[in-house]
């Protein structure tokens, strides 16, 4: 019932996005409104899934992906490219080498994490605690960077410093779209296989998962998701963890055969309908990505005085 309701939600959301303040010519209504709708189907999925996963992984449901210093990584990549290239090269560089790169990029960046810091599963608080540090560092890289940079450069910085879900490539959707399906179809064929990692360590290897194993094969699924979601629109640090607290509340199971398309559903319709509104209601007089960032801090310090409350 639950699902059956996201879905009709989900359709909902589309069929608004799609027809509110719709005039002239349908085949470029639908050509030009379908890309940014299926790119930002494409990212809801990826960060839904990738915070559910992380979670499950971590033990704790206050924690985000993004804690790795993916956003920072990000941030500092397009420091680094400005100040090297210059803002023109910048400029007119291929969005799809510019998207490959930046994938691959903080991939690797992750790859090379799991494989110093993360020895085996058990040592998942260290990682987290490295990635932190990261995150700092490559903060401050990046504010010396733009320190060094031309001041009118500088303004392209800004530009990406956030998420642009009004100014997204669709030119880069299809590729976005394959990684993330494969990753979802993967994630789904590990569905029980999480259900036992969920219960801890110990639990897993004595019901007979290669705990360690497993581990890292799904934190490098969390990290492409993240890796091709921040690439694709820019940072986005608390809207996994909006759509984690909801799902976790509505969904009243830990089974993550639920818990899955719950969080790929309700990410998909709260970025959706809050675009619409914000593109097609408010004539985009605000961000939509200030919005949602916002609403995710909010809960992320309610869930913080809560558990100390416990």
């Amino acid at each position: 019932m639950l699902i059956s309701t996201l879905i009709a939600g989900f359709v909902l959301s589309c069929v608004l996005f799609m027809t509110i303040g719709a005039r002239g010519n349908w085949d470029f209504i639908l050509a030009f409104r379908g890309g940014k709708l299926l790119t930002m189907m494409t990212i809801a999925i990826a960060i839904g899934q990738s915070t559910i996963i992380f979670q499950t992984l971590s033990g704790n449901r206050i924690l985000t992906p993004s804690i790795m210093g993916f956003d920072a990584l990000y941030l500092m990549i397009q420091s680094v490219l400005v100040l090297t290239i210059g803002s023109l090269a910048y400029a007119s560089m291929g969005s799809f080498l510019k998207f490959a790169a930046e994938t691959l990029v903080m991939t690797g960046a992750a790859l090379i994490l799991f494989r110093v810091v993360l020895r085996d599963a058990s040592d998942i608080s260290r990682m987290i605690l490295t990635g932190l540090i990261l995150g700092v560092m490559f903060r401050s890289l990046t504010s010396m960077v733009n320190r060094i940079i031309d001041p009118n450069e500088f303004s392209i910085i800004q530009q990406v410093s956030f998420a642009q879900f009004n100014a997204m490539n669709e030119d880069l959707t299809l590729v976005a779209m394959v990684i993330t399906l494969a990753c979802t179809l993967w994630l789904w064929s590990r569905h029980r296989e999480l259900d036992v990692i969920a219960l801890g360590r110990d639990y897993a290897i004595n019901l007979g998962i290669d705990h360690d194993r497993s581990t890292r094969q799904l934190l490098i699924v969390v990290a492409l998701l993240v890796s091709v979601s921040t690439a694709l629109v820019g940072p986005i640090v608390f809207f996994g963890l909006l759509v984690s607290a909801v799902t976790y509340q509505i969904a009243g199971t830990w089974r993550h055969a639920v818990l899955i398309p719950v969080a790929a559903l309700l990410s998909a319709i709260i970025l959706i309908f809050s675009q619409t509104i914000f593109e097609r209601v408010l004539n985009l007089s605000a961000s939509v990505s200030v919005v949602i960032e916002g609403l995710g801090g909010l809960v992320f310090l309610y869930l913080i005085l809560k558990r100390r409350r416990t």
